[in-house]
């Protein structure tokens, strides 16, 4: 299989797409444009920093727009709202407690 490789530069981020030779070079630079665009409206004005201690927010963003190898969707904000939603999904789930309030209440 051909592969290719295109990337774009942002102040101190280096973005790299590898992907087959039916796909359109043109395309993947205009979905690194998309991917950079969601990141700085989820982190507010991403760098380094964002992305390694958040890897796992950012590896969301990227399977909103990216998964299985397909283009599941190019807008920013259609990504933004995916994201707030699992957000949301996720600290409602981290909040239900396991144990019984008339437990809890005897351990204190």
């Amino acid at each position: 299989m051909d592969t290719q490789l295109v990337y774009k530069h942002y102040a101190t981020l280096y973005f790299v797409f590898v992907f087959d030779s039916s796909e359109n070079e043109l395309a993947m630079l205009d979905l690194i444009q998309v991917f950079v665009e969601t990141l700085d409206k989820c982190f507010r004005n991403v760098c380094e920093l964002d992305i390694v201690f958040n890897f796992s927010k950012m590896h969301m963003v990227l399977n909103e727009i990216i998964f299985g190898g397909q283009v599941l969707e190019t807008s920013s904000s259609e990504v933004m709202k995916a994201v707030e939603e699992i957000t949301k999904l996720e600290k409602a789930s981290n909040a239900i407690s396991l144990v019984p309030k008339s437990v809890s209440s005897w351990q204190s």
